[in-house]
């Protein structure tokens, strides 16, 4: 995760059923699906454009080159039929303080509902604990019940900080202690 650890130095987190490791180029395919899954209200740029775009050429780019997807947003992979189904793990958006890096997750949408963000949360979180972190934080969408459960079940509160936008709703900023 992004506690100074390079791609090759990062170590996979085991959960009962799932594994969280760097993204392999050949999985930008899921990460496509998760983008044309997006609902409307998240930002234009973080979803596929009129033009078509990101491409799975573009974000089989990103995994090579960009190193949030090497250590920090986690490929998430269920052990028995070894798919990939998402990402959690942390990121440095610069939005919160120095040295509390941001939670992040997103499924496949056929996976919600098994538990398996909250899972690999936990063991995100796990992780950031023995990594030294004592504060994580994370941002959520007002409209999205389904991850404030998650962040709730997590223990993470809301801090009362908004962001309010008239077409996508308001970003709840949340935090929790390790």
């Amino acid at each position: 995760m992004t506690d100074g650890a390079t791609p090759d130095s990062v170590v996979a987190i085991e959960t009962d059923r799932l594994l969280l490791r760097p993204w392999r180029v050949a999985e930008a395919v899921v990460q496509r699906e998760l983008w044309t899954e997006r609902d409307p209200r998240v930002p234009p740029h973080r979803r596929i454009g009129a033009d078509g775009r990101p491409t799975v050429a573009e974000l089989e780019d990103s995994i090579r080159t960009d190193e949030v997807w090497s250590s920090g947003l986690l490929a998430v992979e269920r052990k028995g039929p070894q798919d990939v189904i998402g990402y959690c793990g942390l990121v440095d958006t610069g939005r919160g303080a120095a040295g509390e890096p941001e939670l992040a997750f997103e499924l496949l949408r056929r996976f919600w509902g098994r538990g398996y963000a909250t899972e690999a949360a936990s063991a995100v979180l796990d992780r950031a604990r023995s990594s030294g972190h004592e504060r994580l934080w994370a941002t959520v969408w007002d409209w999205n019940t389904a991850s404030r459960r998650v962040l709730a079940k997590l223990g993470f509160t809301e801090t009362g900080r908004t962001e309010v936008h008239p077409a996508r709703g308001t970003t709840l900023f949340t935090t929790r202690r390790l």
